[in-house]
C-alpha cells in the first residue's frame, strides 16, 4: 500500500521497540515467574519431575523449579488423614450424618461357622511416600486397590471367627490384626500409603434370622449382667470375710500370748516359792496355807475358823446382825 499523501509512515506507540520490547520482557518475566515458582501447603509435600523423571521431593513453602515444563510438581496431601468406607456411605454431612447402608455386594460375608453376616467398617490411611504414591499404581487404580486389600483382609478374618465372635468378643482382635495384615500388604504393593485405622462398624446377621440373634445377644447380654453381679457380691463378701477372719486370728494371737504370760508368770512365781521352801519348808508351808484360806473366805462374812484340836472349847457366834444392843 503506497502512502500517498508525502508523510513519512508512522507505527503506533505500542508497537515501537522502546515500547514492545519492555512488554515482551514483561511477559517473559510473568511466564517465567508462573512456571518456575509454586507453593506447597503445609499439609502437602510436592514431587518435582525433570522431564517426566522423578527429581526431589520438598516439603511446605515457596520452591523454585525449572521452567517452561522442564521441571513439573505435583502436590501430595501427606498430612491429610483420609478416610474409606465399606458397606455404608455417607451421603451427606454436617451436624446429623446422613448414611446409605446395606451396600451387601461389599460387606456380606461368610463366617467360620458357615453364617452369613453383613459387616460394615472404615479404614483411616496417610500417605507417607508420595513418590511411591505418584509412581508405583496409575492415579485410576490407587484407591480401589486400597479397598481390595482392605476387603480381602477382613474377608479372610471373619472367614477364620464364628459369628457370635465377630458380633462380641473378637471385634477388637479383628481391628488390630486387619490393621497390621492391611498394612503388610500395601507395603508389598509399595503404594506409599499406612493405614492409622480399622475400625468396624454394624455387625448384623441377614433381615430372615436377625430377630434369633437378637435374642441371643440379649441373652449373652443378661449373662454378662449376672456375673458382674456375682463377681460385685463376691468382691463385697470376700474382704469383710477377710477382715473377720483377720479379726479372729487376732484375738487368738493375744489370748495365747496372754496364756503364755500367766503361764510364764505362774512357773516364776512357783520358782520362787520353792527356792524360799528349801530354805525354811515350815514356816513356807504354813503361810501358803494361810494364803490360801485367805483366798478362799475372803468374800465370806459371818465365817468363824476354829482349830480342831483345840479341846473344852465353847465357840461363841454373835447371833445379831446388828451385834449386842
Amino acid at each position: 500500500m503506497e502512502h500517498t499523501s508525502g508523510t513519512p509512515f508512522q507505527a503506533p506507540k505500542w508497537a515501537r521497540p522502546g515500547v514492545i520490547i519492555p512488554i515482551v520482557a514483561a511477559l517473559m518475566a510473568l511466564i517465567l515467574a508462573g512456571t518456575s515458582v509454586f507453593i506447597v501447603n503445609p499439609t502437602e509435600d510436592a514431587v518435582i519431575t525433570r522431564f517426566g523423571k522423578y527429581l526431589s521431593t520438598v516439603g511446605p513453602g515457596a520452591h523454585f523449579k525449572l521452567p517452561f515444563g522442564i521441571d513439573r510438581s505435583y502436590n501430595v496431601p501427606t498430612k491429610a488423614i483420609q478416610t474409606e468406607q465399606f458397606g455404608f456411605r455417607t451421603v451427606r454431612g454436617g451436624v446429623q450424618n446422613t448414611y446409605q447402608n446395606n451396600l451387601t455386594r461389599e460387606s456380606t460375608m461368610l463366617t467360620g461357622d458357615l453364617n452369613i453376616v453383613n459387616v460394615e467398617w472404615i479404614i483411616q490411611y496417610r500417605i507417607n511416600d508420595p513418590k511411591a504414591w505418584l509412581f508405583n499404581v496409575h492415579e485410576s487404580v490407587r484407591t480401589s486397590t486400597i479397598r481390595d486389600i482392605s476387603q480381602s483382609v477382613i474377608n479372610t478374618l471373619v472367614g477364620d471367627r464364628a459369628i457370635l465372635d465377630v458380633m462380641g468378643a473378637e471385634r477388637t482382635a479383628i481391628e488390630a490384626e486387619a490393621l497390621r495384615m492391611t498394612n503388610e500388604k500395601l507395603n508389598e504393593f509399595g503404594l506409599g500409603v499406612t493405614v492409622t485405622t480399622v475400625q468396624l462398624q454394624n455387625i448384623v446377621p441377614p433381615e430372615g434370622v436377625q430377630s434369633a440373634f437378637e435374642d441371643v445377644n440379649k441373652a449373652i447380654q443378661d449373662m454378662n449382667r449376672l456375673i458382674n453381679e456375682g463377681k460385685e457380691a463376691y468382691n463385697a463378701e470376700i474382704p469383710k470375710a477377710a477382715g473377720e477372719a483377720e479379726k479372729t486370728v487376732l484375738e487368738a494371737q493375744g489370748y495365747a500370748t496372754e496364756r503364755v504370760n500367766r503361764a510364764n508368770g505362774d512357773v516364776a512365781r512357783f520358782n520362787s516359792v520353792y527356792a524360799e521352801y528349801r530354805k525354811a519348808p515350815e514356816v513356807t508351808r504354813k503361810r501358803l496355807y494361810l494364803e490360801t484360806i485367805e483366798n478362799l473366805f475372803n468374800n465370806e462374812k459371818g465365817t468363824t475358823l476354829i482349830d480342831k484340836n483345840l479341846d473344852n472349847f465353847l465357840p461363841l457366834s454373835n447371833l445379831t446382825k446388828g451385834g449386842a444392843q
